[in-house]
């Protein structure tokens, strides 16, 4: 994940392509080229007897630059960011600011894909760039100021966290601004998966997690709250707000339709004095 910030300085989280997925798209994108250019090689074979050198010399020049120039240019400002080889990986080009690309960028990418990234270095400076960078950029990426990110996120079939009626007074005094979306994000994986764990890994993870929601949440949970409770509590009520500002209709959630994040012969993890969760023993 990473957090862009759009020119409203609102931070963005995206999931960043990485350098496997990324040689996939190139790949493909390259097999496509070399059909194309076995293509207008043979194009320019039924030609060539007939031209005169200067004129041979020109077509070449102009069939390389179309094909490793134009077609790449061309492709990524009419689909906002694909290529073949992307749209197949299920990757897109963006802006820094998590906005779709115009000619520009995909000019600059496509200028220094030949005379950096892929055709004069034959892909090292590509590789080495994009080992040394934070987010993954290959040096078109860095000059174009644009982002490879991954556009297919798997999609979860898990309930949202339920809010136990008895909590939602205190759930709606909760300051949630400091909450990123990373760890709701983590929060809310955990209590999906916390049947698939083991009691012990399941108790571990959800007392570290509720301690770190906690130390950024006001005010403390409860007395005796369970860390599981006190993670769907939060994520519940969070997930009311966005619903709201929004415009939407407030979530229904009837607690029936959620199975307990943790079975009940789960160890209990006592809460501690200061607000926290502390470890079973």
């Amino acid at each position: 994940m990473s957090d862009l910030v759009t020119g409203e300085a609102v931070p963005l989280e995206l999931r960043l392509a990485k350098l496997p997925s990324r040689a996939l798209a190139l790949l493909l994108d390259a097999l496509i080229l070399a059909v194309t250019g076995l293509a207008l090689l043979l194009v320019f074979a039924q030609v060539a007897s007939a031209i005169d050198e200067a004129l041979a010399t020109a077509l070449i020049i102009g069939g390389t630059v179309f094909l490793l120039v134009v077609i790449p240019t061309t492709i990524e400002t009419l689909t906002r960011g694909k290529s073949v080889g992307k749209a197949a990986a299920g990757l897109r080009v963006v802006r820094d600011d998590g906005g779709p690309i115009r000619f520009r960028h995909a000019l600059v990418r496509a200028l220094a894909g030949v005379f950096a990234d892929f055709v004069l270095t034959l892909g090292v400076g590509a590789m080495v760039c994009s080992l040394l960078n934070s987010r993954d950029k290959r040096i078109g990426d860095v000059l174009a100021g644009t982002v490879v990110i991954r556009e297919r996120i798997p999609s979860t079939t898990a309930p949202p966290p339920v809010l136990d009626p008895r909590l939602a007074a205190w759930a709606a005094s909760l300051e949630l601004s400091r909450l990123p979306d990373r760890l709701a994000m983590a929060a809310r994986s955990l209590l999906a998966r916390a049947p698939q764990l083991a009691p012990e890994v399941r108790t571990r993870l959800a007392v570290d997690l509720a301690n770190e929601v906690s130390a950024l949440v006001s005010p403390p949970p409860p007395p005796g709250l369970q860390p599981w409770d006190y993670l769907a509590a939060v994520l519940a009520e969070r997930r009311r707000r966005d619903t709201l500002r929004y415009g939407g209709p407030p979530a229904q959630q009837p607690p029936q339709q959620q199975p307990p994040a943790a079975p009940p012969a789960q160890p209990p993890a006592p809460s501690r004095t200061d607000g926290g969760f502390a470890p079973p023993s």
